[in-house]
């Protein structure tokens, strides 16, 4: 009984101690700010550590040559279809109109 109770603290120490220090050294974590991942961590005794590697570890990048992890927004701008509809705009066609007759009179001669 007594062996199982330190095995037992033992596990629970270990869980927390590395929770800890992947919580503390990790760029960057999921879910929920690094302080309260510290919290929980630190205040919830044995879900704690176990909820921050299941909720709170950041995912491992993806294998070379594998599939590409799929994520909720595009990574910039220009990726985004969306953003991309939207700059092609009557305004837009209207700059670049603009602009390409701008060009052409920067062309042309200036014995005119």
């Amino acid at each position: 009984m007594v062996r199982s109770f330190i095995f037992l603290a033992a596990v629970q120490l270990a869980l927390l101690v590395l929770a800890l220090i992947g919580a503390l050294s990790a760029d960057r974590v999921r879910t929920l700010p690094r302080a309260v991942w510290v919290l929980v961590i630190l205040l919830i005794p044995l879900c704690g550590p176990i909820a921050y590697y299941f909720w709170g570890r950041p995912l491992p990048a993806p294998a070379e040559g594998g599939p590409p992890r799929r994520t909720a927004r595009p990574a910039s701008p220009d990726d985004d279809p969306d953003f991309l509809r939207s700059m092609d705009t009557e305004q837009a066609r209207r700059d670049r109109e603009l602009l390409a007759q701008w060009e052409r009179e920067l062309r042309k001669p200036d014995d005119e």
